[in-house]
């Protein structure tokens, strides 16, 4: 089976949670109880809707708690979900009712049952669950928000004690050839006052339960004290009007034979029913096993996967070994007069929503289901079915939270039309059906955004000059010849294509064609260049860049020191908007090692918030980076300024201060104080630092400064940042003769900008007039 990783969870470490450990057995009890009590009406409602009409073929309701025992004795323990529970499913019972007709009697179904289930488990030795990691999420969210809904309009009925049409009925057409909506209507003239006083409390208990911390913290759960609470008002009312009585048909119906003398335990042996063995050759068995392996492993999948997002811990349920447990389940199931089993969404989200913890809870369940079935029959049918819809609406409400429909909207039209398709599609037919046709929207929105855009094109600024960056997409397939073809028409002459293919898997020969054709043909002939980067080998399409995407001699030789300056100042902006260069690191590595070409020189603080490179948006070789505290100059970086403008040739010095310096903050503070740095502070060295600063500011606009609010003091801290950037500015070419030659010459220019560390953006001195005060307006 397939190994599984589970994501961190949101408390506790899912590792913790070990089934029967004493830490989650509580929790795992009472969950266990809980679903029990939920699961039991609709075995029996299943069972009930999965019979044919007439009398040629009769569908034991027992078939419907054999399943039900079956998912959790049989099929909990070998799941590797800790929190889906199975049993008889809404969503297979047109399956049910079709092959049963078509098999003629039960025992020929049953074996198509097991057979389903031999099926289920070569899919999961075939690791075909491994499918369940392509639904989209927009379908998954889908079909919990439609189950809610389902649970209220199916169980809003039974609430009151309508309670014609049976549990687990969940599509819209019903067998009475009502609809789920005109069932609701009649809820004015048919309902049982008893039922509904049970059904109303019911639910207010059950919401007060949620909303009351204390209530929250007690050992019980709310849905055993409804329960309770139903059967004991139900003998109460036994003593009162005939009309507010709780009759047989709004109390749970586990069939009994009240003739017999044997008891419970042989009565319920007695009930089993077995495959005919003989109909192994029948082929209308072998159609309905491959649908019922079909369908069931499908809706197992789809469920497990909306289980697993209810699932606090975030824990992922290995598919393929749900697959070989569904499968056992089945051919258990089936030979045993069972219905087919599937992972069932309606108990796995009263399982997480009560809180249980491991897969425990639906084996306690399947063992619950066993023992009461077979010994206390009796007791189970004095339980009021209003009681339990209650617990199930309330529910309903959980799942289909305005909080989802309004995350879903929010994620755009391509998440939010599929989920909305896929609630109303399972709600006006049933659960497979529904299920398919948000699947088909969804693959439908998926399409049309790859045939739209199975490229991203990118105007970039590089050092030599404006190229379209085409990257293709992770798949590139025929269909997107149209869009390529598009793209490849409305190049203009002179225009610098890259087609970069690094993140592709895989091109589509006729793709590729198109790509070669375009390159050598169509381009030359059109002046338009193609550079080509990122293409597997195999397709024999050899990285060609007629670029640089780093700094070189010649590119050097014929820039201007403005021309550096504008590509500093669209680097910021790249930053700042998200849309660096994609930039090959490898080949700049490789073409940089024999030498170096910057065009650039910039003298920052050492601050780890000012990464300059990042920040400007350059590569590797494009900038020599002098960094200092304060970015205040001295011996040593007055040097490495010189050798860069005198010896490399930069086209430009970039004096670089930032907001919120620590260097600047610690030099007002020591300069306020007027006292010996290395005697305050122990650092012997620091007084180079410090006396910089000091250079334009004194002490006591340091000591007015202490006085003033946080956002002034945070003001003046940038307005001497800004300062001392100006002074570095006008300094460097007055300390150094060879950098103010090179000004005069017009080889250079030294400029001075600050970077906002809470923007990422540069504010050049030259293009602001008031640096200060446009610092001080962002900040604020």
């Amino acid at each position: 089976m397939a190994s599984e990783s589970a994501s961190t969870p949101q408390q506790t470490n899912p590792g913790n949670l070990k089934p029967f450990a004493p830490s989650t057995l509580f929790a795992d009890v009472r969950g266990g109880l809980v679903v029990f009590l939920v699961a039991l009406p609709l075995c029996l409602g299943i069972a009930l809707a999965s019979d044919p009409e007439g009398d040629q073929i009769n569908l034991p309701l027992m078939s419907g708690l054999i399943a039900g025992i079956v998912g959790g004795l049989v099929v909990g323990p070998l799941s590797g979900s800790q929190t889906s529970v199975s049993g008889p499913a809404a969503g297979l019972t047109a399956v049910v009712l079709h092959w049963l007709t078509q098999c003629g009697s039960v025992e020929t179904f049953l074996l198509a049952v097991f057979l389903g289930g031999v099926l289920q488990v070569g899919l999961g030795f075939a690791r075909a669950g491994s499918l369940s990691a392509f639904f989209p999420s927009s379908v998954i969210k889908g079909l919990l928000a439609a189950i809610g809904v389902i649970l209220i309009l199916k169980q809003l009925p039974h609430v009151f004690g309508h309670d014609q049409n049976p549990e687990g009925q969940y599509d819209w057409y019903q067998p009475d050839h009502e609809t789920t909506l005109s069932e609701l209507f009649k809820v004015i003239n048919d309902y049982h006052i008893g039922a509904a006083i049970v059904g109303i409390l019911s639910v207010i208990l059950l919401i007060a339960w949620d909303r009351i911390p204390q209530l929250k913290k007690l050992v019980i759960p709310g849905p055993l004290v409804v329960v309770i609470l139903g059967v004991v008002l139900q003998y109460w009312f036994q003593s009162f009007h005939e009309a507010i009585n709780i009759g047989a048909e709004h109390l749970v119906n586990i069939p009994i034979d009240e003739e017999s003398t044997q008891g419970p335990v042989r009565d319920f042996f007695n009930l089993l029913i077995f495959p005919d063995w003989m109909q192994i050759g029948n082929p209308i068995v072998w159609q309905a096993a491959v649908t019922i392996a079909i369908v069931a492993s499908l809706e197992s999948l789809l469920n497990l996967e909306a289980v697993d997002k209810l699932d606090p811990h975030r824990r992922q349920s290995p598919a393929n070994r749900e697959l070989f447990a569904q499968g056992i389940g089945n051919m258990v199931s089936g030979a045993f007069g069972g219905l087919p089993v599937t992972s069932v969404i309606v108990r796995g989200s009263v399982n997480v929503g009560i809180g249980a913890k491991t897969k425990a809870s639906a084996i306690f369940h399947g063992g619950l289901l066993l023992i009461f079935v077979m010994i206390f029959p009796k007791l189970l049918n004095t339980i009021p079915l209003s009681c339990l819809a209650a617990i199930l609406l309330v529910t309903g409400f959980k799942l289909a939270s305005p909080k989802l429909v309004k995350q879903m909207w929010s994620e755009g039209r391509y998440q939010f039309i599929p989920f909305i398709v896929t609630v109303v599609a399972i709600v006006r037919t049933d659960l497979l059906t529904g299920i398919l046709i948000g699947l088909a929207i969804s693959t439908l929105f998926i399409l049309n955004s790859n045939l739209r855009s199975p490229i991203r094109r990118v105007l970039e600024t590089h050092l030599d000059g404006e190229i379209t960056h085409v990257e293709l997409a992770q798949q590139v397939s025929f269909l997107n010849r149209g869009s390529l073809n598009q793209l490849f028409d409305e190049t203009q002459s002179g225009t610098h294509i890259l087609i970069d293919a690094s993140a592709s898997d895989y091109i589509d020969p006729d793709i590729l064609s198109m790509i070669r054709e375009f390159k050598d043909k169509d381009a030359p002939a059109r002046g338009v260049k193609v550079s080509l980067r990122g293409f597997r080998s195999k397709y024999d399409m050899k990285d060609e860049l007629l670029f640089a995407d780093y700094a070189t001699k010649e590119l050097k030789e014929r820039s201007t020191p403005d021309q550096v300056l504008a590509l500093l100042k669209e680097g910021n902006q790249r930053f700042v908007n998200g849309k660096r260069v994609s930039r090959d690191l490898g080949r700049q590595v490789n073409a940089t090692s024999m030498g170096q070409n910057p065009l650039s020189a910039v003298l920052s603080c050492i601050d780890s918030r000012v990464p300059v490179e990042l920040i400007l948006d350059q590569g590797i070789g494009d900038v020599f980076s002098i960094r200092v505290a304060g970015n205040i100059i001295g011996t040593k970086s007055m040097a490495s300024l010189e050798y860069a403008v005198a010896v490399s040739g930069v086209k430009l010095v970039l004096v670089l201060g930032h907001t919120r310096c620590g260097a600047v903050i610690s030099s007002i503070d020591l300069v306020a104080q007027e006292a010996d740095v290395a005697a305050v502070t122990g650092c012997q060295h620091l007084g180079a630092i410090v006396d910089k600063v000091a250079e334009v500011v004194n002490p006591q606009e340091c000591r007015d400064a202490k006085d003033k609010s946080e956002q002034m003091q945070s003001d003046f801290v940038d307005e001497i940042v800004v300062r001392n950037v100006q002074h570095t500015v006008e300094q460097i070419p007055k300390i150094s003769s060879a950098i103010a030659k090179a000004i005069d010459e017009g080889k250079t220019q030294v400029v001075g900008a600050v970077y906002d560390v809470s923007s990422g953006k540069i504010y050049f001195l030259d293009d602001t007039p008031d640096p200060t005060k446009e610092l001080s307006a962002k900040v604020v």
